[in-house]
Order: structure tokens, then C-alpha cells, then sequence
């Protein structure tokens, strides 16, 4: 199953692994606006668009990816300090002094990498491209809860194309939170659904706990769970009002 982005809102940084026996256990780690695009660049060659690391020791598999970032900037400073943990201030505690290329290695740096600012709290989705090369994350090394851990490609649609896939989307939106919005919110007791003023509102308008349901406003929760953090210009976690109110 693929995973539907529009083009221009997709960046994320991925690690490639070589199949090429001369090469076997050489990674690379890149940053990527279009996965599929660029694997096949990387295949084709330095000539072609590929990585002057990767060209002739090919061919590479992309395993694993990184999205969510909210800008190129962003994906680029985590692809650089993934690149390079022995270079970074939060990171060069994790390496011996001499680089690393196997997936252990790289593995091992962007499962500590998840767990520490600023990264920690951006909403980063990890996401493995290929089956045979998915890992478990050390119970110790987990992700903050708000990152999934999912698997399936990706594919990136066309400005032009996207009013039809979107409109899909939309509508299996609509159908999922379709019970959220008929529910009252917790903190303010107004009505989801007819306080949300246009569609993408009402699309992200409201929330339930997993654990006993009740619904919320997204934004009222946000400012409640802000007003108990003095560090994070966007909330992560928190919990549940019924918690403290029982």
C-alpha cells in the first residue's frame, strides 16, 4: 500500500543499503523530497542525478525514512547530524571517534536521535520502506508516543493532480471522525462540529483519549496541556482531564 503526498509538503531523510555483494552492509543516508524518484537516481548513476557516494555501488535498497518535517531546512539539519553523529553536540557521545557506515550503526544513532530535542518534538513519522530490513526499536530507545512507526511506500502526487486524491482523503476523514463530531467537548462543552467555522476545521477539530474516549476539542486541549508546559511552543503529550478530575 502506498502513502499519498502532495508534491511540495513531503520532506523526509532516508537510509539506503547496498545489495551489491562488493558492497554488502554500505549505507547512505540522504534527504529526499520524492523517495521514489530519487532511489531510482540513485540506481541510474552519479550521471543520472544520483549520490557520488552511491554511483557504480549499487544497487541500493531504501529501507527506512523520516517525514514529517515541516521545511527543507529542517530535514537537512537532522540528514547532517545523521550523517555525522561524531560532529554533533547531542550526539558524539553515542559514537566511537572513526565513522560507521553499517545499518546497526545508523540505526542505532537515529533511534537516539528521535529522542532528543529539537527532534523529539517535531511530528516526525518513521516509516520502513522494505519488510525484510524492519527492526524493533529498544524498549528503551522508543520514539515519543506522538511518532507512529508505520510501513508502506510512498508516493508523491502532482500539484495538479491533488484536488482528486485529496478530495478522497477528505472524505474517508470526514467518514472516521464522523462520530467525534457529534460529541461535546470536554473543556468548553460546545458542540465539535458546529463551532468548527470551515471543512479543514472540521476535519481537525476534534480528538478522543484512547484510553476512555472522551472527546476535545483539538485546540482546547492544546491550551490546556500548554498551560502546564513552559518549555514547547506546540504540545507532544499530556493528560487526560477525566484523570484528575476522578
Amino acid at each position: 500500500m502506498s502513502h499519498i503526498f502532495e508534491e511540495g509538503r513531503f520532506f523526509g531523510c532516508y537510509l539506503l543499503c547496498s545489495t551489491n555483494p562488493k558492497y554488502k552492509g554500505r549505507t547512505y543516508i540522504g534527504f529526499t523530497v520524492n523517495p521514489n524518484r530519487r532511489i531510482n537516481q540513485h540506481n541510474s548513476g552519479y550521471a543520472k542525478g544520483g549520490a557520488k557516494r552511491t554511483s557504480g555501488k549499487g544497487p541500493w535498497d531504501m529501507v527506512l525514512i523520516i517525514h514529517g518535517f515541516p521545511n527543507e531546512i529542517s530535514a537537512l539539519r537532522f540528514e547532517w547530524a545523521w550523517q555525522n553523529p561524531e560532529k554533533s553536540l547531542r550526539l558524539k557521545h553515542l559514537v566511537p571517534s572513526t565513522k560507521q557506515y553499517n545499518f546497526v550503526s545508523k540505526f542505532n544513532v537515529v533511534c537516539e536521535m528521535l529522542r532528543v530535542g529539537p527532534w523529539c518534538r517535531l511530528p516526525l513519522t518513521v516509516r520502513w520502506l522494505r519488510q525484510e530490513y524492519r527492526k524493533e526499536f529498544p524498549i528503551s530507545k522508543l520514539p515519543p508516543p506522538h511518532m507512529p512507526i508505520e510501513f508502506g511506500l510512498v508516493q508523491i502526487i502532482p500539484k495538479s493532480k491533488n484536488k482528486k486524491f485529496l478530495a478522497i482523503e477528505n472524505e474517508h476523514i470526514q467518514m472516521s471522525q464522523a462520530q467525534i463530531m457529534i460529541d461535546m467537548c470536554f473543556i468548553c462543552k460546545m458542540n465539535i462540529l458546529e463551532s468548527s467555522l470551515d471543512i479543514l476545521n472540521k476535519n481537525l477539530a476534534g480528538l478522543k483519549c484512547i484510553n476512555c474516549m472522551i472527546p476535545y476539542h483539538t485546540i482546547c486541549l492544546s491550551n490546556h496541556f500548554m498551560k502546564s508546559s513552559n518549555f514547547e511552543l506546540l504540545p507532544i503529550d499530556g493528560n487526560c482531564l477525566k484523570f484528575f478530575i476522578e
